[in-house]
């Protein structure tokens, strides 16, 4: 079995809610566990890692199981064989918001779990008309919120000897597809301006991890999402399915 702790919130929230179904449909058997608090930046991160306080809800395989934990059991709790990194959606393009939370963080999960492989999850940027207060750093402009997050990513990864798992580039990429080029009619890869879509934005993400993390190959996976009864559109599915491919090959 392959065990993924995320360190994270809402957007490796999004990331992975089917991510486990989509490996379990590829064969693999996989834990995944998010440690979730909704916006939750680097520092509080770091903060939370010194203490013994339930923090985190525990999410479980994409669901959410009620259950408090702290970032100390939790990453004593089992073997992990990767541990990601992110840092809140707002201030992913900033760079001098990382340090030196993340560089303190990384240290920690190592000693805490020698074993894991350390990951910096590459968000993604709002979409064009969001109205998240943190859009204004960027200008209200999604490329250059996308290319600072980009930069500020890259210099994340090296600090702490990680690879990236680009679902900020797939999603970037999508949008220039007719799909999801949403200021010429296609559908948004964001539900509210800055988290997934349920269905496409979220299986995107996964797929991501999917073939970055796990090695799989998304084009020959036959797993199809479903949210509130609604089943995805085939077609924009494998339409996804090739961006991922492409991307992470």
């Amino acid at each position: 079995m392959i065990k993924i702790l995320c360190i994270g919130n809402s957007f490796s929230e999004d990331a992975m809610k089917y991510l486990h179904a989509i490996a379990k449909c590829g064969g693999m058997e996989v834990k995944t566990v998010n440690l979730y608090i909704g916006g939750c930046p680097l520092i509080k991160h770091w903060k939370n890692a010194k203490s013994f306080r339930k923090a985190y809800d525990y999410q479980l395989n994409g669901e959410r199981t009620g259950k408090k934990i702290s970032m100390r059991k939790a990453l004593k709790s089992e073997t992990w064989d990767y541990i990601s990194f992110q840092q809140a959606s707002y201030d992913s393009g900033v760079e001098e918001s990382y340090y030196p939370y993340l560089t303190l963080l990384s240290e920690y999960a190592k000693k805490k779990s020698p074993g894991a492989v350390r990951l910096i999850h590459k968000t993604w940027a709002y979409e064009i008309d969001s109205i998240h207060d943190g859009f204004a750093k960027y200008e209200r402009n999604q490329k250059l919120m996308f290319d600072s997050l980009s930069k500020a990513y890259k210099k994340a990864a090296e600090a702490i000897n990680a690879e990236i798992v680009p679902v900020g580039d797939v999603i970037q990429a999508l949008r220039a597809t007719k799909e999801f080029d949403y200021e010429k009619g296609g559908l948004s890869l964001c539900r509210d301006g800055f988290h997934l879509d349920y269905i496409y934005g979220r299986y995107a993400a996964a797929a991501t991890w999917y073939e970055k993390v796990l090695k799989g190959n998304i084009l020959e996976n036959s797993f199809i999402p479903e949210y509130n009864g609604i089943r995805a559109d085939e077609a924009l599915i494998e339409a996804i399915k090739r961006t991922v491919h492409e991307i992470c090959s």
